[in-house]
């Protein structure tokens, strides 16, 4: 199992949070995501490492950016 943290900028509300978990969930490999909207930290658990630009990726198609 591999753990991944990241920094999300732009969230505001629990909707945000869900766009962005949403995203990321269907990235392949990936077992769970935790979002904190304060703090904009998004705790990522998958089955193998994954690739940055496909979680970058994800997170720009729920219209935010990695901080």
């Amino acid at each position: 199992m591999s753990v991944k943290n990241i920094t999300v900028t732009g969230m505001t509300c629990n909707h945000c949070a869900m766009s962005v978990r949403e995203e990321i969930e269907e990235l392949a490999g990936v077992t769970g995501v935790q979002v904190d909207v304060e703090s904009g930290r998004v705790q990522i658990t998958s089955d193998a490492d994954l690739d940055d630009a496909a979680v970058t990726a994800a997170v720009v198609e729920a219209g935010y950016q990695l901080a």
